[in-house]
């Protein structure tokens, strides 16, 4: 664990603190607790709640811990990743959420220490990991996967008409087992007037690797139906994404519970037996206000969206 503080600005807190005020008292599950920031502000805004909060980052941990330490037993810290939220809350014995909080992506300190391998914008090990002891590196995938399956993640994150340049320069380079050199490599394979625009051309594929290593978009979709299921109604779950991939699975997930997977005609009575479940609160999802984008770069990409649960079958629309 670094010794470094654990230093990161939550995005979005005063919509995120707005959001969790109606819910019944019990539990919220920050799900990705990161510096402790969101719950802190949960806890000291909002007397009848208590946070259990989960991440896969030991550096997190320890600095959730230390943040949220002040509020004695309203807090728990549990060193896990979210798609293990049944099994953490099953052993303590908490069968039912307030509310759920996902704020998703990469935290500001695995971005700026060098070591963790996330920034193309210095040199370190080629890693990625989330979690130290995870099993995958980025040094691993691309220096294992094929042409098309780096052309083919590159793709799906948006490095769309020179993902395959990139693959193939990538696999005549290996082994490469830095950032800076990763880093350059990249460069090297776009042209130079697509360089001129769009940030740092390594931008993407380093998005791309790290969603890979920790397989971000894998376990989303299930964590997001877990975290549904354990409202208890009246209850919110609300998410923070930071790209069309992540925005994508949250929008789908919130439909599925709004329409309880209903497969009737648009328009038509449902005649499936469907039981929605939940109704939307932000019918679009709400972005960053220009001021908090001023002082925070890394807030402009974020998009926020909250559920907010039903008695199974009283609400929700096609």
């Amino acid at each position: 664990m670094s010794s470094a503080p654990f230093s990161h600005r939550p995005v979005m807190l005063d919509e995120i603190v707005d959001a969790f005020a109606p819910v019944p008292p019990g539990v919220v599950l920050d799900a990705t607790v990161g510096g402790g920031g969101h719950a802190a502000a949960i806890l000291a805004a909002h007397p009848h709640l208590r946070v259990v909060g989960l991440d896969q980052d030991p550096d997190a941990v320890g600095a959730a811990r230390d943040a949220l330490g002040a509020f004695g037993d309203r807090a728990a810290v549990v060193r896990a990743r979210f798609d293990r939220l049944d099994a953490v809350l099953d052993e303590l014995a908490i069968p039912v959420l307030s509310g759920a909080l996902f704020d998703l992506g990469v935290s500001s300190p695995q971005l700026d220490r060098a070591g963790r391998g996330f920034s193309y914008r210095a040199d370190a090990p080629l890693d990625m990991r989330m979690d130290p002891d995870g099993p995958l590196t980025a040094a691993d995938v691309v220096n294992t996967a094929t042409v098309r399956d780096l052309a083919s993640l590159f793709a799906d994150n948006g490095e769309g008409r020179f993902a395959g340049r990139i693959a193939r320069a990538i696999i005549a380079a290996r082994p490469i087992v830095s950032t800076g050199a990763l880093a350059e490599i990249v460069r090297d394979a776009i042209p130079a007037p697509a360089r001129r625009t769009g940030g740092h051309p390594a931008k993407r594929v380093f998005q791309a690797l790290r969603i890979a290593v920790n397989q971000e978009l894998d376990i989303l979709p299930g964590t997001l139906d877990a975290a549904i299921a354990r409202l208890r109604p009246d209850g919110r779950v609300a998410v923070l994404s930071y790209h069309s991939g992540e925005d994508r699975i949250v929008k789908d997930r919130f439909r599925y519970a709004i329409t309880g997977g209903c497969t009737c005609p648009p328009g038509l009575p449902c005649v499936c037996g469907a039981q929605p479940r939940a109704v939307a609160v932000t019918r679009k999802a709400r972005r960053p206000s220009a001021a908090e984008v001023e002082a925070n770069r890394r807030a402009e990409s974020a998009r926020m969206r909250v559920l907010q649960a039903v008695e199974p079958g009283t609400g929700g629309t096609r």
